[in-house]
């Protein structure tokens, strides 16, 4: 058996020898940049290579069409790796320029960098699964392709399916623009559709005999934006007009339609603001005179952090060390903070000015707080959950940015990859070989729920919906 402190070189020289295929994989799904509910192609891919490496894989995993399970091994703890795979809408980009040039306009793109994540966390997944054959080690590791982590709540899906219910551990990670482990809590979320149907008119010669679907969009939308003031200040509300009713002025539209998206620190709290933000609507239904209908779109619940785990995975990141870049890798990433804003910029000047994060943030046992969402908080309800977050792109990038799509095909964003799938399949060796570690993260999971309950806000009759097209 490989002595412990040397498994970690083991495991990183496993996915050094796949470095071209992993590459070459999540550069394919970054041109498929399939949306939420529709990587059916993207997903295959992940499918083969599990199938090719000799994963057992369950396809429709839980009902989900592009959802599925990778499994290798049986008995002793079953570990799971979280990998994720949809892009998102209107951020078409070209790779490698430092302008805003689109592929295709109004097309999608990997603004979020989950190429990147659904191969590093496979990378994991196949360096624990040759080492548990090398070792002859009785164990479980499974990845999981997570579908619509954009808005459409993938996972969520997941675990009212069950498929985590046999777990003792998750494990997951996403690009960032630093190095550091999870040990913050995100915020809840839900997307709501809010649908408006009026009566059409000629606007000039019979506008009485209208009723503007589009003017209760608005008034529901100056309705939403006075509440801003008496909602908690963590709490975030954002939409999206996605039917305006039409393009002719001289029509009184007869339909329109927002998204909504609400945030907030837990579950209870998002359910709250959506029955507030619903009677607005409401409202803006009975000014305008017409009917109002709700279709419910996505959601997930708030991160909740392990500190166990995650400070096993900073121990991780320091035991395997970050990654050295050359001169013509930080040239392009100047060429890329050369776009950002002044206020952007301000960011990167307030910390040493670095063209590319290359060390290691200093885990804290502080609980921080981020004020983004995640699907995988639903998963972190059911089982303890680690997090890292790894350099894929140059420092002060904003995500959900033509910025980060065009850098996720770069070399800065390819070692990163690499460098996550190292630390977690690390960290996943560890806890198969020392189970006391499982047993101390189930141990502060148990006191962090304290009795509560896991709940979804996904609508019993609810079922996984793709991006509107326009």
């Amino acid at each position: 058996m490989i002595p412990s402190v040397a498994y970690q070189e083991r495991l990183a020289e496993i996915i050094d020898s796949k470095r071209e295929k992993l590459i070459g994989l999540s550069d394919d799904i970054w041109e498929l940049c399939e949306t939420k509910f529709e990587e059916y192609q993207s997903a295959e891919r992940l499918c083969l290579a599990l199938e090719e490496e000799g994963f057992e894989v369950v396809r429709n995993a839980g009902g989900v069409a592009t959802a599925f399970t990778g499994t290798f091994g049986s008995g002793g703890p079953t570990i799971a790796l979280l990998g994720e795979y949809d892009a998102l809408p209107g951020l078409s980009q070209k790779a490698g320029v430092a302008d805003k040039e689109p592929l295709q306009p109004g097309g999608s793109g990997h603004g979020c960098g989950h190429n990147l994540l659904g191969v590093g966390a496979l990378a994991a997944a196949f360096a624990v699964k040759h080492y548990l054959e090398e070792q002859r080690i009785q164990a479980t590791v499974r990845y999981y392709g997570c579908p619509a982590e954009e808005g459409g709540g993938g996972k969520a899906y997941m675990v009212r399916a069950g498929l985590f219910d046999d777990v003792d551990i998750a494990l997951t990670w996403h690009p960032m623009d630093e190095n550091k482990a999870n040990h913050a809590t995100m915020l809840a979320t839900a997307q709501i559709y809010f649908q408006f149907k009026g009566v059409s008119s000629h606007a000039g010669a019979k506008p009485h005999l209208g009723r503007s679907a589009l003017d209760a969009v608005e008034l529901m939308n100056v309705g939403a934006n006075y509440v801003r003031e008496h909602i908690i200040p963590e709490a975030r509300v954002h939409y999206a007009i996605t039917n305006t009713g039409g393009f002719a002025p001289n029509i009184v539209p007869s339909e329109a339609e927002v998204l909504y998206k609400v945030r907030a620190p837990e579950t209870g709290q998002v359910k709250e603001l959506i029955e507030r933000i619903t009677n607005i609507a409401k409202g803006a239904a009975l000014m305008t005179g017409t009917e109002m209908e709700l279709q419910f779109d996505g959601s997930s619940a708030e991160l909740i952090p392990n500190s166990a785990l995650a400070a096993l995975l900073a121990e991780n990141f320091k035991k395997i060390g970050t990654e050295q870049y050359t001169q013509e890798e930080i040239d392009f990433a100047r060429t890329i903070q050369a776009s950002f804003t002044e206020q952007q910029m301000d960011v990167v000047r307030r910390n040493q000015n670095k063209a590319i994060s290359n060390d290691v943030t200093p885990f804290s046992t502080t609980l921080g707080f981020m004020p983004g969402s995640t699907d995988v908080g639903d998963v972190s309800w059911k089982v303890p959950t680690g997090k890292i977050y790894a350099t894929t792109c140059a420092y002060g990038t904003p995500f959900h940015s033509w910025q980060l799509v065009t850098q996720g095909k770069s070399s800065i964003a390819h070692k990163g990859m690499l460098l996550a799938g190292k630390v977690l399949a690390a960290t996943a060796v560890d806890l198969i070989e020392q189970p006391d570690l499982i047993i101390e993260a189930k141990r502060e999971f148990r006191e962090q729920l304290n009795g509560k309950q896991y709940e979804s806000l996904i609508p019993a009759d609810a079922k996984p919906s793709p991006v509107r097209k326009a």
